[in-house]
């Protein structure tokens, strides 16, 4: 019982925190949206999907290893293992981060002009190879406190970050807007930078507070297998994430591109893209974000189910959360599509992003529901297979917007967007149902 009561609270406080979060991101995007237009935001869309590939090379799986590893020791009574196990993660964090922002800085000619069209100066690639190593050092402990089922302390460092990112961005982006819209991006990325170094700062003394509780504890393990089990769940997730991040990547990339082809001028195109991916697509993961709080909860619970082989545990909270997600789902969708209208006026006083919200608002349901299958799939050590089926799906939709997108348009987009997610969904769904229904009874 006081483990059930844990957990609520863990889920109760990051789904309201993370709720908060992502109202001041979709505020805040509102904000900047209106100060540099559609077309920068398109710009700064291109740089984020560079940012997030650069992202998955710096932190290599590391986040599930440490909070798999952490929790399964745990499960295990094994509390003097916690110490060796960050210490290692630690490590290999540092490693893969920092050869990342190498190669970035190395490449950052390539970066500019093959990637980002020539958009942006050099300086804004730069500055991403200084936070990488932040960000993969706060990934690697905050699975840390996911699998100690601290939680609330990951949550309060992500609402640091995002007062520090409002804050540094606004005040940064207004002394540099008078220069020209060209300076716009790097202001955003200047300020996500300012934010992450203070947002690392907080974790990394919270942490080196909290593993003091772990000092004195017995390690009951007579062999040392925590490299082993650590790389054993971050390499294939690494590779996975690797290829899938960019194939990601690649297909951003390619919108623009793919969409100009179709007839549309560039600016346009970066315009159209930059009202549905920067504008449209955060309303409808707005609801996203009360889904991955309670989800990334998830992986520990199923972490602890499957160490100790209860299959008939794992059936009843599986069966239990699909009903109550893809219920609260449904709602949600209807939500978005009702109120799409007053949505857009409020954050974007734009109307036409409306339109495109509507458009998109069925798909929540399926995001929804496979934002929670994955994390249970995760938990049940069925990562690999999560990260293969979302490299096909990524493969699938980059192939149809390469060739089909400049045959069709703007429609062809939206119709790779639908394909994607619903594709994804199927697989995942069905992988689920073998593992959990089929595969634990025997």
């Amino acid at each position: 019982m006081k483990r059930f009561k844990f957990f609520i609270f863990n889920t109760s406080f990051l789904i309201i925190t993370s709720l908060i979060f992502r109202g001041i991101d979709i505020y805040f995007t509102g904000y900047i949206s209106k100060k540099i237009g559609s077309e920068q935001m398109g710009i700064f869309g291109l740089i984020m999907s560079v940012y997030l590939f650069g992202i998955t090379l710096a932190t290599s799986g590391i986040n599930l290893a440490v909070t798999r590893v952490i929790s399964e020791e745990l499960a295990l009574d094994n509390v003097g293992g916690v110490r060796k196990v960050m210490k290692r993660c630690l490590y290999i964090t540092l490693l893969t981060s920092i050869s990342t922002s190498l190669i970035f800085w190395c490449n950052t000619d390539f970066i500019v002009t093959k990637c980002l069209h020539n958009k942006v100066s050099p300086q804004v690639v730069h500055l991403v190879c200084l936070a990488l190593p932040l960000i993969a050092m706060s990934s690697a402990i905050s699975g840390y406190f996911a699998g100690v089922r601290r939680i609330y302390k990951n949550a309060i460092g992500q609402f640091i970050e995002h007062v520090a990112k409002v804050i540094v961005t606004a005040f940064i982006v207004n002394i540099y807007l008078p220069y020209g819209l060209d300076y716009a991006c790097f202001a955003l990325i200047l300020g996500d930078l300012f934010s992450e170094i203070i947002s690392f700062l907080y974790i990394y003394i919270v942490y080196l507070l909290d593993k003091r509780r772990y000092s004195n504890a017995p390690e009951l393990a007579k062999h040392d297998n925590y490299t082993h089990r650590i790389v054993r769940i971050s390499i294939p997730i690494a590779i996975t994430s690797y290829i899938r991040s960019g194939l990601s990547t690649f297909k951003q990339l390619i919108i623009p591109s793919s969409l100009e082809k179709s007839g549309i001028n560039c600016s346009e195109s970066l315009s159209k893209y930059g009202i549905i991916n920067g504008m449209a697509l955060p309303i409808i993961m707005f609801p996203d974000i009360l889904v991955k709080s309670f989800a990334s909860l998830l992986i520990p619970e199923f972490a602890r189910y499957h160490a100790k082989k209860d299959y008939k545990r794992t059936k009843q909270m599986t069966t239990i959360l699909l009903f109550l997600i893809g219920g609260a789902a449904i709602g949600l969708t209807i939500i978005l599509f009702i109120f799409s209208d007053f949505l857009a006026g409020l954050i974007y006083k734009d109307l036409s992003v409306a339109h495109y919200i509507r458009i998109l608002a069925p798909l929540a349901t399926f995001i929804y529901i496979d934002t929670v299958v994955d994390a249970i799939l995760r938990g049940l050590d069925a990562q690999v297979g999560v990260m293969i089926i979302n490299i096909l799906d990524l493969a699938i939709s980059t192939s149809f917007i390469y060739f089909c997108v400049p045959k069709l348009g703007l429609l062809g987009y939206l119709i790779s967007i639908y394909m994607s997610e619903i594709l994804n969904f199927v697989v995942s769904l069905g992988q689920l149902i073998k593992i959990v229904y089929f595969r634990c009874e025997k």
